[in-house]
């Protein structure tokens, strides 16, 4: 079985708690793909609104 690695677990935490505000049981209630989509669709917004092209968290 392969798990996840805890660093990349506590970085889409804060991304999400930081640019959402959800409580820190909220985000780590959802699953891993539900997590990385929110990252991805809050980065493309970012990108988006600051003309940058490239999305951090694009799967």
């Amino acid at each position: 079985m392969e798990t996840y690695p805890a660093d990349k677990i506590y970085k889409e935490a804060a991304f999400l708690a930081y640019y959402l505000h959800w409580s820190h049981d909220d985000i780590m209630e959802m699953s891993h793909l539900d997590r990385i989509r929110w990252c991805s669709e809050v980065s493309g917004i970012n990108s988006r609104l600051n003309d940058e092209p490239e999305n951090v968290f694009k799967i």
